[in-house]
């Protein structure tokens, strides 16, 4: 079964704990809270200890990139805050990613490690400009990569998850989920307002594209948070997950 992560970057903490409140009357054992950079810059540590006490499970997403022994260090220091998921560059090479896997395979307390593969905000030109290769080659090399350095998964595009799936046996974490009328039945979407801009994503897809490509973790943000009834909303998206 596929996993809802809810990204939380609106623009206060009180706006987040506001959300965080009105979705945890859902059944919340299949939620994750994703804590960006912004809000983690901004609201720190004491943030993350108040959404643990909702109950959910807490998904801190600063795409580490580094030399290869700070970032160890970092994932140390996530061990001891008890966070459940974490995301880091695949771009930081092998020698970072093979420590990191390392650890992550010994210490049971570990949270999940996710690695970046291409950002969902880059189309095939801008990513050729940074990478000199195009967005499935790279993807593919880096999920790879990843797998063979012991990480739990990738961070890819909906569009790309069955293309690793079928070489790889990773998991899955796709941003730029955008649920269209055709996720749900015509009664549902009719009450559900749903958000049909893609912002800054320009490799997005719904929410059934994302299950069909064997995603195993779905991030949602502004669709459920810009919404009128955000607890509906999750409600309706863990029904079909």
């Amino acid at each position: 079964m596929a996993k809802l992560c809810i990204a939380l970057d609106m623009e206060s903490k009180n706006d987040n704990l506001n959300l965080c409140r009105e979705i945890a009357n859902n059944d919340i054992s299949n939620i994750y809270l994703k804590v960006g950079l912004r809000s983690f810059i901004r609201d720190g540590l004491g943030f993350i200890y108040e959404l643990k006490k909702f109950g959910f499970r807490i998904f801190l997403d600063l795409k580490l990139y580094d030399i290869p022994n700070t970032m160890l260090d970092s994932i140390n220091e996530f061990i001891k805050l008890d966070i459940d998921m974490i995301t880091i560059h695949t771009s930081a090479g092998r020698s970072a990613l093979r420590s990191i896997g390392d650890l992550i395979r010994q210490d049971k307390n570990s949270p999940l490690v996710f690695a970046v593969s291409a950002l969902t905000s880059f189309n095939d030109s801008d990513f050729n400009e940074i990478y000199n290769d195009n967005i499935n080659n790279a993807v593919l090399k880096f999920a790879k990569l990843s797998k063979d350095c012991g990480i739990s998964g990738v961070v890819c595009s909906p569009l790309e998850s069955k293309m690793i799936k079928s070489c790889c046996d990773v998991l899955t974490l796709t941003p730029g989920i955008r649920p269209l009328s055709s996720d749900f039945n015509s009664l549902d979407s009719t009450n559900l307002c749903l958000y049909d801009s893609k912002d800054d994503q320009n490799r997005s897809a719904s929410i059934k594209m994302a299950l069909e490509n064997k995603s195993d973790f779905l991030v949602i943000g502004r669709p459920i948070y810009k919404n009128t009834n955000p607890s509906l909303l999750v409600r309706k998206i863990l029904e079909i997950l």
